[in-house]
């Protein structure tokens, strides 16, 4: 009781301004109609006094504690300085910048401090993975490491808030580590430089307590999903895709995992991603700062997390719907009898070791080279699958246009004894042309690998990248 007097906390509810100017020294004296309580424990009395007794919406809230004592008694400081109940103490600068987290009885000394013993992961430093960082430094988890091997684009900051303009052609881990130490330096950044595979996910994954994906690529998730079904962690997924984003947290000890609502993985370059279908610039934030909330709540064990729930959103209805998930018990890594008890290879589980055999037979064609074809060949054909109005944003001179989705009506116009080279924006599309026009009787085919957007940093920088 004794030492639960002396950790009695005093926030001063203020705008920053006032804070910063009050200070805890300059509190002003209480008035007579302050409210008062008290506590007595043994030879010791504690008086709190907080006023005004009645605030309104803006204005600060102060409180002041009195304690007295018989001359030469000591106290313990409380653990929340101390540390000594296993949990991390927090400094005087925390108890300020925490201070709206602490006036929450749900989260309060006990929580904030299981927010800084914390260990969060992220799969990803790109849409998903800026406003997760930036909110989860900002709340105060101990630690958190980020997996990502990319390197900033300007075509990156229309979403990836964590990063900015200066950063531009730099790793994106080393601009994430620089922005989550200014926004809060007591915060332990990890980084790893490299790809995720099934060679590292266990351990990446096992030193930490939850798991956040990030990624926007399907043998990912399924990687990810599996490490963390056997190590036993929570994974809190997110995906996007133009205007619509989904949320769930994935937990096989209570609930179901990521392939009880996904069996299987679509074919190969059936669903877009975005840097091909686009994606609209707030829509990460929204699905980002859901799963950031799902991370603290988790950590901190309070409310109804999304286990056994799958969020939709719908951006341009503003609309979200909920779909109920149950664990399938046939599920082969946490179902009654699973199947899978190591990480398997996830790139031939989605078939794309399928479409890297295809470029290796001598289908894909790279810029530069279709260049030097174009000169000297002028039957090559040039076919672009993308929409029109990408078409409009920057072309290869000679391209004629048939969109994707047109191409079964337009057979016609294609001649099967020419030769015929398609693009779209970084090859995926095309690629699911090609396969399309083979299975219609075509032989003479090419996939320009990269797209238009390889013609345009490797041939003519004149035509548009975006």
């Amino acid at each position: 009781m004794r030492r639960a007097l002396l950790g009695l906390l005093l926030v001063a509810c203020a705008s920053h301004d006032e804070d910063a100017a009050l200070g805890p020294a300059k509190i002003p004296d209480p008035p007579k109609d302050a409210i008062a309580k008290t506590a007595e424990a043994g030879p010791v009395k504690a008086t709190v006094q907080i006023w005004p007794a009645k605030p309104t919406l803006g204005d600060p809230i102060y409180a002041r504690l009195t304690v007295e004592a018989p001359a030469g008694l000591t106290l313990s400081p409380p653990a929340w300085q101390t540390g000594e109940d296993g949990l991390p103490p927090l400094g005087a600068d925390e108890l300020l910048r925490y201070s709206r987290h602490l006036i929450l009885p749900e989260v309060g000394l006990h929580g904030q401090r299981k927010l800084k013993a914390a260990s969060v992961l992220l799969v990803g430093a790109g849409g998903l993975g800026s406003p997760l960082a930036l909110y989860l430094a900002a709340a105060g988890i101990g630690r958190i490491a980020l997996v990502d091997f990319d390197r900033v684009d300007a075509s990156n900051l229309q979403r990836q808030v964590l990063h900015g303009t200066s950063w531009v052609g730099k790793p994106k881990l080393d601009s994430a580590r620089a922005r989550i130490q200014d926004l809060n330096p007591n915060v332990h950044v990890d980084t790893y430089e490299t790809s995720i595979t099934s060679e590292n996910a266990m351990e990446l994954l096992r030193p930490h307590d939850v798991v956040i994906d990030g990624t926007d690529n399907f043998p990912t998730r399924y990687l990810v999903n599996d490490a963390c079904v056997l190590l036993g962690k929570p994974n809190v997924y997110g995906s996007i895709f133009r205007f619509e984003g989904q949320a769930s947290v994935f937990d096989a000890r209570v609930g179901p995992c990521y392939r009880c609502l996904y069996p299987e993985p679509p074919p190969p370059g059936l669903v877009p991603s975005c840097a091909e279908g686009g994606v609209l610039g707030v829509l990460p934030g929204v699905i980002g700062v859901i799963q950031a909330l799902e991370g603290i709540k988790t950590i901190l064990g309070i409310g109804d997390t999304l286990v056994g729930r799958l969020l939709l959103f719908d951006a341009l209805g503003m609309r979200f719907r909920e779909l109920k998930l149950r664990k399938d018990p046939t599920c082969p890594i946490c179902g009654e009898h699973p199947t899978i008890d190591r990480l398997i290879d996830y790139e031939a589980f989605c078939g794309i070791s399928h479409a890297a055999d295809s470029a290796e037979a001598g289908v894909d064609i790279g810029a530069r080279e279709l260049a030097e074809r174009l000169e000297r060949d002028p039957d090559l054909v040039l076919i672009d699958v993308r929409e029109p109005h990408e078409f409009e944003i920057a072309r290869i001179p000679g391209a004629k246009l048939i969109p994707l989705n047109s191409l079964p009506a337009r057979l016609g116009e294609l001649d099967s004894s020419r030769e015929i080279v398609l693009h779209c924006h970084h090859g995926q599309r095309s690629m699911r042309a090609l396969e399309y026009l083979r299975q219609s009787g075509f032989k003479k085919l090419h996939n320009l690998r990269g797209g238009i957007d390889e013609w345009s940093t490797e041939v003519d920088r004149t035509v548009p990248r975006y």
